[in-house]
């Protein structure tokens, strides 16, 4: 067991342990573990006072913002209003000042009345009831123990909790799985009652006492499932499904939702009645004593508990779940189930899951249902990622604004009401997308924020940015709106357009910019200077200058030479100082032919990264192509480059600034926690991110020169079985098995041509 222990966030509370009714597939009375024969029926005023000091102690300890506590059983209503009184005053006065307390009552609710439900109001208690669907289904199993129906009662007390003055305080329905029930007529029962969340749990069960399958079929917990999921999807999604939406998260790399599936660690401990500290519930379904640890809350603390080695094994991700599991393409998703339901004697619970099949097949079955929907149309649509990447942008800026809280002052304020009032004309708005996609002004949105989230005081530049943006975007849209900026040094700076030098160096002070029939002005105290539309470079302008025709997709989108903007210093290398004419044209001149040979050899590359690779920087050194801190549209060029060393450079980085931009807006692989893996060109092993890195750019660049596809497909492969990649990264995957497919043996323009262009890429 390495690394630290995780702290305890939920504590399930034993106030009661016996129960008014006699279900046949509870775990607690009818299971292996009988542990409960020998526990007080209720919990005393000495184990809840001390659960609490416990509890308080470790929230502190590791400064936990909130702690859940979960009042259990048995059946914990027949704790009484005054024990549970007590016990909802003693957590809630140990965790004042220290931990936001969420209190919560699992219950079959037959004792449920407005007394109760005045006492929960109180400590804002959230109700849970257990109901298994329909009469016929609640019946088969709920029942009392002389035979008699609960189910009359447990809807009288859902009914009660749906009343206006408790709504607040229902937390859902728990509904455990019969496969002999009708799917469907469950879940209209149980969506009928229009609960805020239905929660459908598998009966536990083990290798050695596995679940009732009364067909044999290995799937059918699955196929029961995906009945309701389908019901579900029918109905337009109702009510949220606790258990539809895990995997739903899990599928899109997201975290797991219920203990029951996923890898995130278990921090959980349960106090019974007697102060006994015992692992989650459900592994008394495993052997007696499965749950104990040993501990009390007498003597021992949570730390104690959690780092007990039962503990321990269910916080390990990846590493705690059996080798056949982690070969599993889908353990992102069920991360081996629960627990409990891998138990096999002897060996323990180095086991796949009892329901190993049925969860595979659910999750596949939900990803086939769903993979359309979910998809993010980024991944396949180049238009659609710079539309979500300028979503992306705006965010940031809302964000930026929202975290200054007034601190940018009156230069800020201004430029922010300004913005509004260009935004407001649809050529303005035209205008401000225009500056926004401007990739430099996401490098100024992330550094801002960053200083800003750092407490480090942002004025000067940082700031002043904002109103030389909606300057730039008011003369894009020709609005005769003027707008204050601040010019440095004698500076002044207007992204996408160029700078404007209104005085000596040293100099300072505020210009006002306004547009005008052929161009823009700008106001100082020294006077006026026009600049009029489409000017060359002069003693007081120096224009961001347009660079030829490269073949995009559609509309031929600006593309420019941008060696002015201050922000465009986020490579790993410097960016050079302002080109000379000539310099300028030899540069532009590579990037023409570099282009051209694109162009020629792999189209529709070319034509999608001409379209977004709008903003190119020269630099003083380094690779042919970087990718810097900034948004989609912009590469650093290295100075010298020519157009062999620049065409495959351009296509590298091209792929590169993609992915990240694809990463940057939808999740492809699932981030809690990887592999290492080694890739076929490579024998050091690498993360899943690098290995989908490498892979992507070496597909482009096989497209260029086919030697770079050498170890592709068992590249891809190990990517389609590492059980990393989400839908999104699944239909990346696709994509990429489309773009290599035919292009071994051929030549032209799906090929490299030439002698010449092979070597480009040695």
């Amino acid at each position: 067991m390495t690394g630290p222990a995780v702290p305890f966030r939920e504590i399930v509370l034993k106030v009661h342990s016996r129960c008014d009714l006699a279900c046949d597939h509870c775990y607690v009375y009818e299971h292996a573990d009988q542990s409960w024969r020998t526990r007080p029926r209720t919990i005393s005023d000495h184990v809840v006072s001390r659960t609490a000091q416990r509890l308080a102690e470790h929230a502190r300890t590791h400064a936990l913002p909130s702690v859940s506590v979960i009042l259990h059983g048995g059946e914990p209503l027949l704790a009484g209003p005054a024990r549970l009184r007590r016990v909802c005053e003693e957590f809630s006065s140990a965790l004042a000042g220290i931990a936001e307390l969420d209190l919560r009552i699992h219950t079959n609710g037959l004792q449920l009345s407005p007394r109760y439900l005045d006492l929960f109001d109180e400590f804002d208690v959230k109700v849970g009831i257990s109901l298994d669907g329909d009469r016929a289904a609640n019946d088969r199993h709920r029942r009392y123990a002389d035979g008699r129906s609960s189910h009359p009662l447990v809807l009288k007390a859902v009914e009660l909790l749906r009343q206006e003055r408790y709504r607040h305080l229902d937390l859902g329905l728990l509904c455990t799985i019969d496969i002999a029930n009708d799917p469907v007529a469950v879940l209209d029962a149980l969506t009928e009652l229009a609960p805020p969340l239905i929660d459908f749990l598998l009966p536990h069960a083990t290798w050695d006492e596995p679940p009732p399958r009364p067909d044999g079929s290995p799937t059918a917990y699955a196929e029961w499932l995906l009945t309701i999921f389908d019901r579900w999807q029918e109905q337009g999604r109702p009510v949220p499904v606790r258990l539809f939406s895990s995997v739903l998260s899990t599928l899109g790399g997201g975290p797991s939702l219920t203990e029951s599936l996923g890898l995130a660690p278990t921090d959980l401990v349960v106090v019974e009645t007697d102060g006994q500290l015992e692992q989650v519930d459900s592994l008394k379904s495993a052997y007696e004593g499965a749950a104990a640890t040993g501990f009390d809350v007498f003597t021992h603390s949570f730390d104690e508990v959690a780092a007990h080695p039962g503990v321990r094994a269910r916080q390990l991700g990846l590493a705690g779940v059996s080798e056949t599991c982690r070969r599993c393409p889908v353990v992102r998703s069920c991360g081996g189930g629960l627990y409990t339901h891998r138990y096999r004697s002897p060996g323990g619970f180095d086991n796949p899951s009892v329901y190993c099949a049925d969860l595979a097949a659910l999750i596949r079955g939900i990803e086939e249902r769903t993979a359309a929907v979910t998809e993010s149309p980024a991944v396949s649509d180049p238009y659609e990622l710079l539309a979500a990447q300028q979503d992306l942008t705006r965010t940031l800026l809302a964000v930026l604004h929202d975290s200054l809280d007034g601190s940018g002052g009156e230069v800020w304020e201004t430029a922010w009401a300004l913005a509004a009032e260009v935004e407001s004309d649809p050529a303005g708005q035209a205008g401000i997308d225009r500056v926004l996609a401007h990739p430099y002004t996401r490098t100024w949105l992330l550094g801002t924020l960053e200083a800003v989230r750092a407490g480090r005081p942002v004025q000067g530049p940082p700031v002043e940015r904002l109103a030389a943006s909606v300057a730039a975007a008011a003369v894009h849209a020709g609005l005769g709106l003027a707008v204050p900026v601040v010019h440095r040094d004698g500076r002044l700076f207007l992204p996408t357009l160029g700078a404007v030098r209104v005085g000596g160096p040293g100099e300072q002070g505020t210009a006002l910019v306004r547009a005008d029939g052929e161009g823009f002005a700008v106001h100082t105290q020294g006077g006026v200077l026009h600049i009029a539309r489409g000017a060359g470079e002069g003693p007081h302008w120096q224009p961001v200058r347009r660079l030829g025709a490269a073949g995009g997709l559609g509309p031929e989108p600006v593309r420019v030479l941008d060696d002015l903007d201050p922000y465009r210093t986020c490579f790993d290398t410097p960016a050079a100082g302002r080109l000379g004419p000539q310099a300028a044209d030899a540069w532009s001149a590579a990037l023409a032919q570099a282009w051209e040979l694109l162009a020629d050899t792999v189209p529709d590359q070319a034509a999608e990264a001409a379209a977004v690779l709008t903003t190119l920087t020269p630099l003083a050194a380094g690779e042919a192509a970087q990718v810097g801190r900034h948004g989609y549209g912009a590469l650093g060029i290295a100075a010298g480059s020519d157009a062999h060393e620049l065409a495959p450079a351009l296509l590298r980085g091209f792929r590169r600034a993609k992915l990240r931009a694809l990463a940057e807006v939808t999740d492809l692989y699932a981030s809690d926690g990887s592999w290492d893996h080694r890739m076929p060109w490579q024998e050091e092993p690498v993360p899943f991110s690098r290995l989908l890195s490498e892979t992507y750019e070496r597909v482009g660049l096989g497209l260029f020169a086919p030697r770079f596809l050498a170890g592709v497909p068992q590249a891809l492969d190990m990517i389609e079985e590492a059980a990393e990649a989400t839908v999104d990264g699944k239909q990346l995957l696709a994509g990429m098995r489309k773009e290599i497919n035919g292009t071994h043996g051929t030549s032209g323009r799906n090929g490299c041509k030439t002698d010449t262009e092979r070597a480009a890429v040695r």
